[in-house]
């Protein structure tokens, strides 16, 4: 497994057709490969009959670069009792720009036309985005306010949700990018198309218990 500084992806070599209520049901799911139980059940932001998915995500993955319209297309299909936020990891402190770039987009309503540009900036136009002035910048040529851009970045709301990330990084024991939180209980390491069939089977497992 790589560690904490890289982001793992393992690419699915075949197409796959099990449905998530089959695996549910058969059992083939491989814990401590298709995913991990936590040892101590994390807190949810959920309430009762719902589901709480945490995408772990960063905007210099290119893996995770690579999985964003899979899971979009996935969002788009599920029920309304299950819930997906994602979070921005910081690994080291070079991370801290690209989570506050999330969180400053979030703040400011624009995840739903700039969430994919800034991953297209970093992996295709070598935006770096390594500071505030590199992000205001990209952020006001996509017609961004420069001035709330700034204000949003600095606020403590902003600093608060970095903070939390990192918390729900570590309650979920996550050292590699795209992983999926479930529940409050699994954690499943990016694995192409097969890392959401995985999810689905969880999903259908918590909601049966």
């Amino acid at each position: 497994m790589q560690r904490r500084d890289f982001h793992r992806y393992t690419l699915a070599g075949a197409a796959l057709t099990a449905t998530p209520l089959v695996w549910a049901q058969s059992g083939t799911l491989r814990e401590g490969t298709d995913y991990r139980t936590l040892g101590k059940p994390v807190p949810v932001d959920t309430g009762p009959g719902q589901v709480e998915v945490l995408e772990f995500f960063s905007y210099s993955c290119i893996h995770c670069y690579r999985f964003e319209p899979l899971m979009t297309a996935w969002m788009r299909k599920l029920p309304k009792e299950i819930v997906v936020r994602r979070v921005p990891v910081g690994f080291n402190a070079a991370f801290e720009p690209l989570q506050r770039l999330y969180y400053t987009l979030e703040a400011l309503g624009r995840l739903g036309d700039l969430h994919e540009a800034a991953f297209k900036a970093f992996h295709d136009e070598r935006v770096r985005f390594n500071g505030l002035d590199v992000a205001a910048d990209w952020a006001a040529r996509r017609g961004v306010d420069r001035q709330a851009f700034t204000q949003t970045w600095q606020s403590f709301g902003v600093s608060g949700k970095v903070k939390r990330a990192l918390q729900l990084q570590d309650a979920y024991e996550v050292d590699a990018t795209p992983s999926l939180g479930i529940a409050g209980r699994y954690l499943v390491p990016g694995q192409a198309e097969r890392t959401l069939i995985i999810a689905d089977a969880l999903i259908a497992r918590v909601r049966q218990a």
